[in-house]
C-alpha cells in the first residue's frame, strides 16, 4: 500500500446495497487498502431517518439526511449514490458531478432512462461515472463489455437479467406452483417487492438490456424499440407442455446483429434444455457474450442481493481509486460516439413459436385454425392436443392445442393473433411464446 492519503466518499443511501458496501469495506478494509493503492474512507451518509439503527456503519460518520451535507463537503472525492428510482437521484448525481465529484451508482432505472445526459454531464464537469452494479449485480458484465472484449465486434448478447423471474419460473416448475403461489414465494422470500410490475411485465429486464446494447453495440434503444413480453401470462402448464418437449422457459433478453441490423427483445421463451442458459435456475443470471475475435463467452452469477451487488459497487469504488475509472469511462464516451446499428422493426423478427390455445373441442375447430395460420404463411410443425373427456352433442367441453411452428416472422404471428382472436372456438387469451433451439 502506498501512502497517498484516504480517498473520502459518500453514501447516499443506506439500506440494502449501502449497508453492504458499508460492510465490504469494512470487514475487507486491509486487501481493498492494497488493491486500491489507499485507504477508502466513508465519511458521509445521507439517509432519510438518521435515527434508524444500522449494521456496519464506521464509527464517527456524519449522518444526515441532506444531499447539501455531501456536495458542499470538499473533502468528499466520490460519491456512491445507491438509492433507486429517478427521483430525486437523477438531481443528486446531476449535482454531485457539478461539484467536482465522481460518481458510481446501481441504479439501473437512473442509467437506462437519463444515461446519455449523464456521461455528458460527466466530461463537461471531468468528471467520471462508474456503473458495473447496473446491470446483473455482481456479475462483472459492464467490464467485460467496455474493456475485456473491446478487441471484438460484438454479434449477439443473450441473457437472463431478472432474478425474480427466473426464481418464480423454477419454482413453477419444480415445486409444480401456479404463478400466483410462486410469486408469493418470491415476496416472501425477499426476491420480489410488493409490487413486482417492473421484474414480472419485462420492465427491468428490458432497461438493462438497452444498457448492455448502448455498450456493446454503441446503439441507443427505448423500450418502445423492441418487443417485451414478461411472465405474468405464463401458466404451470405452458412449463410442463415446455419440458415434455424438451425445453424450459426463460425470459430471455437478445439483441444480436442480423443482417446489419440490430435483432433486440424481451420475452418468455422456449430454450431448450441441453443449452447452458437454460440450466440457470433460481435467482441466478446470465450473460452469454458472442465475439467476431472471442468466440463463445458466458457470465453467471447473483444478479441481485445485497453482497454480490455492493461486491460490484466495491469494485468501482477501487477502479476510480487507482484510476482505472478515468481512462475506462473516456473509453465508454468514445464508444457512443460510433455510428449506431438500424434496429430491426419488430415485425420482422424470425424465430420459430410456441403457441396455446383453449379451443372448443367439436370438429373443424383445427381445420378453421390451421386455415388462418396457413392465409398468413405460417407454417406449422407440430400440433398437440391434451385428452379430453367425451362433450355432449352441444359441444360444451374445451380443448388445449399447443402448436410449434417453423421460422416465422412476428408480424405474420401478429396478424394471424388478430384473426384468431375473432374466430368463436377461441376461448379465453392465447399464449405465444417464441423457441430458442
Amino acid at each position: 500500500m502506498t501512502s497517498t492519503s484516504p480517498l473520502n466518499i459518500a453514501l447516499i443511501g443506506f439500506g440494502t446495497v449501502g449497508s453492504g458496501v458499508a460492510r465490504i469495506l469494512s470487514t475487507q478494509a486491509k486487501n481493498i487498502a492494497v488493491r486500491a493503492g489507499r485507504e477508502i474512507r466513508i465519511s458521509r451518509v445521507v439517509v432519510r431517518d438518521p435515527d434508524k439503527a444500522r449494521e456496519f456503519l464506521p464509527a464517527g460518520v456524519e449522518v444526515s439526511t441532506s444531499i447539501d451535507d455531501v456536495i458542499d463537503d470538499p473533502q468528499i472525492q466520490l460519491v456512491a449514490q445507491l438509492i433507486g428510482g429517478i427521483d430525486p437521484a437523477f438531481d443528486y448525481m446531476k449535482r454531485s458531478l457539478a461539484a467536482g465529484k465522481d460518481v458510481v451508482t446501481a441504479n439501473k432505472a437512473l442509467i437506462y432512462a437519463h444515461g446519455s445526459e449523464l456521461f455528458e454531464r460527466a466530461a463537461a464537469n471531468e468528471r467520471t461515472i462508474g456503473f458495473e452494479a447496473a446491470v446483473a449485480g455482481g456479475i462483472p458484465i459492464i467490464g467485460a463489455v467496455t474493456q475485456a472484449l473491446t478487441g471484438n465486434q460484438i454479434l449477439s448478447l443473450e441473457a437472463i437479467l431478472n432474478g425474480t423471474s427466473n426464481f418464480i419460473l423454477t419454482r413453477m416448475l419444480d415445486e409444480q406452483h401456479a404463478y400466483a403461489d410462486a410469486l408469493k414465494e418470491a415476496q416472501r422470500l425477499g426476491y420480489a417487492e410488493a409490487d413486482p410490475a417492473m421484474d414480472v411485465d419485462g420492465t427491468d429486464a428490458a432497461q438493462k438490456l438497452a444498457i448492455l446494447t448502448q455498450l456493446a453495440f454503441s446503439t441507443p434503444v427505448k423500450l418502445d424499440d423492441f418487443v417485451r413480453q414478461g411472465i405474468d401470462g405464463i401458466e404451470l402448464l405452458d412449463l410442463q407442455v415446455a419440458a415434455d418437449l424438451g425445453y424450459k422457459i426463460k425470459l430471455l433478453a437478445t439483441a444480436r446483429l442480423q443482417n446489419k441490423r440490430l435483432e433486440i427483445s424481451v420475452q418468455p421463451t422456449l430454450i431448450s434444455c441441453d443449452r447452458t442458459i437454460a440450466q440457470i435456475d433460481g435467482a441466478d443470471n446470465i450473460v452469454a457474450v458472442h465475439g467476431d475475435a472471442v468466440g463463445n463467452t458466458t457470465f453467471s452469477g447473483a444478479g441481485a442481493g445485497q453482497l454480490p451487488t455492493a461486491s460490484a459497487v466495491v469494485a468501482d469504488i477501487i477502479d476510480y481509486a487507482t484510476g482505472r475509472t478515468a481512462v475506462t469511462f473516456q473509453s465508454i464516451l468514445r464508444s457512443s460516439q460510433q455510428e449506431p446499428w438500424p434496429v430491426q422493426p419488430a415485425e420482422e423478427l424470425r424465430r420459430r413459436y410456441y403457441l396455446r390455445l383453449t379451443v372448443d373441442d367439436r370438429p373443424h375447430v383445427l381445420a378453421d385454425i390451421t386455415d388462418v395460420l396457413g392465409r398468413n404463411e405460417i407454417s406449422i410443425s407440430s400440433v398437440r392436443q391434451d385428452e379430453t373427456p367425451e362433450t355432449d352433442e352441444a359441444g360444451d367441453g374445451t380443448a388445449r392445442l399447443v402448436i410449434m411452428t417453423h421460422t416465422t416472422t412476428e408480424g405474420r404471428l401478429r396478424a394471424a393473433d388478430t384473426e384468431l382472436s375473432k374466430l368463436a372456438c377461441i376461448r379465453g387469451a392465447s399464449i405465444r411464446l417464441p423457441i430458442a433451439d
